[in-house]
């Protein structure tokens, strides 16, 4: 076979490296992440998806408190004086205009921001998008209060802004990524959004209630602008453009993903949008999606409504859920990592078992939530349904890189794209649902979300994939799971 021929050369190649010439270290096995300068691209792009969701949650909490009655009490009794209309009259409908808005912008640049970074780099378009966003979002106050169409306006123009970012951090993992650190490394980025998340709802919420909504965009905006300089100063788009990075962390990269540096990628556009396996990770996408962007920009005002929280303590349970999912996005993906370089299971079995095995659950979850609309249910069912999305992350979204490395950035544009449409039809159809505010309303809401987890889990059961396509493989190019296995575990034999 001309693969195991070509494996066979790359295995003896790194032997002869090795044994040949002293000077080629062996990479240091040590817990100072920062002395493995993927790793340090990893804490940054996780930070990076952090500011990029408390930028994009801001509104959702902040929304509360600008269409609440205004009321003021006297300093010494505490009891209420005066309760004004509030601040700005929306109704449901207009409330799902200004929540969706957003996504209008954020559809329209995901392919765009794919292929960009695919020829410009990933760090610039994942930077830019990032730091115009939190631009924005410092200007917002005064053109919310100037006219609510020129706010949707500014919001369609952040998500414009930010709709490069999720496609074209697969670009920077393409070239820093060993493919047995892929779900690791994926995983450690992606958790920054449901991590900043879980940041956002009650801090915003706080800051909402004690210094005003305004003082929620600000504060976001100017993290958004902190973050960027340091992502300027300390990231590359390649390994051999950084400064800092050691000799045996270079060659190792070098040996699993090969150096495509000056190479210039042609898409294969047919083969791609003909592939079963690109749908099924879409479907799984737009699935896993709907119920995050519908918990996200209505769990405030769930809470708020039928569990009749006070928007600090409203923040505060709206963010539970995201911590859940932060914390088991991080152990799906060490757990993922570590089954595949066991070979307990093959790259296509953990992506269907973590993806359906997590659509499922989140499929019964939401369903429960619908017909126990009391406090703690509610939130239990909640939790435990979104906190599940973690192991469906270690599924779909890494399954880009899986079958296809160097078009990822584009597949996951594609993705991005079909899998922001939830996040506009959701608030507009529980904008349309949700009229009186009552329970039975939002059952509805619920029961839609947990259908399509299980359509989500039938496609992705039956036509995912993880192994590289053959659309994706050029000239000689041999599997890179396949050549990172041999490569890792001769590495850790002689280490041993």
């Amino acid at each position: 076979m001309p693969e195991k021929v070509e494996m066979a050369k790359i295995l003896d190649n790194w032997t002869e490296a090795r044994r040949g010439d002293s000077s080629v270290p062996i990479e240091e096995s040590t817990w100072r992440f920062w002395r493995k300068r993927r790793y340090v691209v990893g804490v940054l792009a996780f930070f990076g998806f952090f500011v990029s969701y408390v930028l994009r949650v801001n509104l959702s909490v902040a929304i509360v408190k600008m269409t609440a009655n205004r009321t003021l009490t006297d300093d010494s009794s505490g009891q209420v004086r005066h309760t004004s209309g509030a601040e700005f009259e929306w109704d449901s409908r207009l409330r799902g205009l200004v929540l969706s808005s957003f996504f209008y912008g954020y559809m329209s640049t995901q392919l765009l921001g794919g292929w960009l970074a695919s020829r410009v780099g990933g760090k610039r378009v994942f930077g830019f998008g990032i730091a115009v966003t939190a631009l924005f979002s410092v200007v917002s106050p005064p053109i919310a209060r100037c006219s609510v169409y020129l706010f949707v306006a500014v919001r369609i123009v952040e998500g414009i802004c930010e709709g490069v970012t999720y496609p074209c951090i697969h670009a920077i993992w393409a070239n820093w990524a060993p493919p047995l650190e892929r779900s690791k490394l994926a995983t450690l980025a992606f958790s920054g959004s449901f991590v900043g998340t879980v940041f956002a709802m009650p801090v915003c919420g706080t800051m909402a209630e004690r210094l005003g909504w305004p003082s929620v965009f600000y504060g976001s905006g100017a993290v958004g602008l902190l973050w960027y300089v340091l992502w300027t100063i300390l990231v590359r788009d390649h390994p051999d453009d950084d400064p800092r990075i050691s000799r045996a962390e270079l060659e190792y990269i070098k040996y699993t993903l090969g150096s495509s540096k000056n190479e210039r990628v042609s898409h294969p556009w047919t083969a791609m949008l003909l592939s079963p396996a690109v749908w099924a990770i879409v479907a799984a996408h737009f699935s896993e999606n709907w119920g995050f962007y519908t918990m996200l920009t209505q769990l405030p005002t769930f809470v708020s409504d039928v569990l009749d929280f006070e928007l600090e303590k409203a923040g505060l349970l709206s963010a539970l859920p995201y911590l859940v999912m932060a914390l088991v996005l991080q152990l799906s993906g060490q757990l993922a990592d570590n089954l595949r370089s066991r070979n307990v299971c093959s790259t296509t079995q953990v992506r269907k078992i973590f993806n359906c095995g997590a659509f499922v659950c989140q499929t019964i979850f939401m369903a429960c939530t619908a017909y126990t609309l009391t406090p703690v249910a509610a939130v239990t069912c909640i939790t435990i349904a979104v906190g599940l999305g973690g192991f469906a992350w270690s599924g779909f979204s890494v399954n880009y890189l899986d079958i296809a490395p160097k078009h990822a950035s584009v597949i996951m544009g594609i993705g991005q794209t079909v899998a922001t449409l939830p996040g506009i039809l959701s608030p507009l159809i529980t904008g349309y649902i949700v009229r009186n505010k009552t329970p039975e309303e939002w059952q509805k809401v619920f029961l839609i979300s947990s259908a399509v987890y299980f359509i989500g889990a039938l496609i992705f059961g039956i036509f995912a994939s993880g192994e590289k396509q053959p659309w994706a493989v050029s000239g000689n190019e041999v599997d890179g799971n396949q050549e990172a296995q041999i490569i890792s575990l001769h590495c850790r034999n002689e280490q041993d």
